[in-house]
């Protein structure tokens, strides 16, 4: 058997030189460099993206830093499992490495037996992905468009299917964020459905939909007589929920009050119901959701630390529409499948013209607003074919998003590059090679001004066409 090439990027030589050791005795060869660059380099050589198997980097180099190294290494490479090590390790780091793609992340000083695990684990899925493709002589489970009843083959999507398939047989605590209509339940349910749970209720609460008198009794419950209008006892989501999966939509919409009581009931898996003296033990796996910026909220003080710590134990971040424009035609198909049967009007299809009508579209409102569009073409189209002229959009859709707002005022140079920048990167879906072509600049002079203005990971636009430094939508 051939041993995988594995590369140890550290500008440490002596971490450098011990895991090179350390990774021999595995039986492993190993290239060690002391930057990104040189190892980006490295990959024009012949043969050697079919060579590496696995890189292991610092996330604090001398001259590009880790998360911008590893999005490179998979603009090459796009299954390459990368392991990123940092002495600076906290929460909010592990999350930005594994939202931009990382396999896993670690701190200094290095587990060398978790190290050894982590890394044995990211081969074999390798390995196990390569000898599936031979046999099927089909596409790799990174190739998947249909997942759990999501449509995706676009890299972002990717990301999201390979993370539910990799959290879902866990116990971990989900916290799963993305803007309104891109699917976040539907994330939710696949997380359900392919774990240990699945025989198990799945049950969803939107947090913002219940008035806060009424929402400690629907999640914990309430005892007969613990208030006006408690007249039986009730159990809470909780309890209903008992050995299975309840999803919180909505989490950032939680009343101050209440989160301290969820806390509470994270850390002990207990629950103690409105008027009840004494706690009862839970086994429900948690799973929250939000369209907002929870990390935002916490500066601000209307959402608790320790709360979004304990649900962001695995982050999932559900991509907007507009950065995966590659899955619209996918998902148009698969739309349109559904609506042939719900409406009784025989094979829908659509027309050239219509499809890239839709394909300039910002889609603010995700995939729920595209199915909402389509639906509405459907139905007022005169046979099974949708014309250009069919396809009824809002009206404060602009062709260019949020470039439109910018025009409508006088900004600073300074601003007008920021979202020109952003808008490139929108319309090439984070493509950095293709933006830096299109900007006229190399990449590292856009790498730079990622930096500059806070763009993070595959950039896109927000609603309000500022940068978005989301990375990793369904139908």
């Amino acid at each position: 058997m051939t041993h995988p090439e594995l590369w140890i990027v550290d500008d440490d030589r002596d971490l450098g030189r011990v895991l090179e050791g350390f990774y021999e005795e595995l039986g492993h060869k190993v290239r060690r460099f002391e930057a990104a660059l040189p190892a980006l380099e490295a990959l024009k050589e012949p043969g050697a993206r079919e060579r590496l198997e696995l890189v292991v980097a610092d996330l604090r180099l001398p001259d590009l830093d880790g998360l911008e190294l590893l999005d490179r290494l998979l603009d090459e490479i796009p299954d390459l499992p990368v392991l990123l090590i940092t002495a600076h390790g906290s929460v909010e780091i592990a999350v930005r490495a594994l939202e931009t793609g990382a396999y896993d992340s670690g701190t200094k000083p290095v587990n060398f037996t978790e190290l050894q695990v982590v890394s044995q684990r990211a081969l074999r899925m390798r390995h196990m992905e390569r000898e599936y493709r031979a046999i099927s002589g089909g596409p790799s489970a990174q190739g998947r468009e249909f997942f759990e009843g999501m449509v995706g083959k676009s890299r972002p999507m990717q990301r999201v299917f390979d993370l539910i398939e990799r959290v879902a047989p866990s116990q971990a605590t989900v916290l799963i964020t993305g803007e309104s209509g891109t699917g976040k339940e539907r994330v939710a349910r696949a997380l359900h459905s392919r774990s240990p749970r699945a025989a198990k209720p799945f049950l969803a609460i939107n947090c913002s939909a219940i008035p806060e008198a009424l929402l400690e009794s629907e999640l914990f419950g309430h005892r007969k007589g613990s208030f006006t209008g408690a007249i039986d006892h009730k159990r809470g989501l909780f309890e209903e929920a008992e050995g299975g999966t309840l999803l919180l939509d909505e989490i950032g919409d939680l009343p101050i009050g209440l989160q301290g009581k969820l806390l509470r009931t994270l850390q002990e898996r207990e629950v103690k119901p409105v008027g009840e003296a004494r706690p009862r033990k839970i086994d429900v796996r948690i799973v929250a959701a939000t369209h907002q910026d929870l990390r935002q909220m916490v500066r601000d003080g209307t959402f608790r630390e320790d709360l979004y710590y304990r649900l962001c134990v695995v982050p999932v971040h559900v991509p907007p529409l507009r950065e995966r424009k590659e899955d619209l035609p996918l998902l148009v198909e698969h739309i349109l499948k559904r609506l042939s049967v719900s409406h009784g009007k025989g094979a829908l299809s659509l027309s050239r013209g219509a499809l890239s009508k839709l394909m300039r579209q910002r889609w603010s409102g995700n995939v729920r607003e595209l199915e909402n569009t389509l639906e509405r073409a459907a139905v007022l189209c005169g046979g099974t074919r949708i014309e250009e002229t069919d396809i009824s959009l809002e009206l404060s859709q602009g062709q260019h998003g949020g470039l439109d707002d910018v025009f409508s005022r006088l900004p600073t140079l300074a601003e007008l590059e920021k979202h020109y920048i952003s808008y490139v990167l929108s319309q090439t879906q984070g493509r950095k090679e293709e933006t830096a072509q299109i900007l006229g600049v190399n990449r590292k002079t856009l790498y730079r001004k990622e930096k500059e203005y806070g763009f993070r990971g595959r950039l896109g636009l927000t609603s309000d066409g500022s940068a978005d430094p989301g990375t990793p939508a369904s139908a």
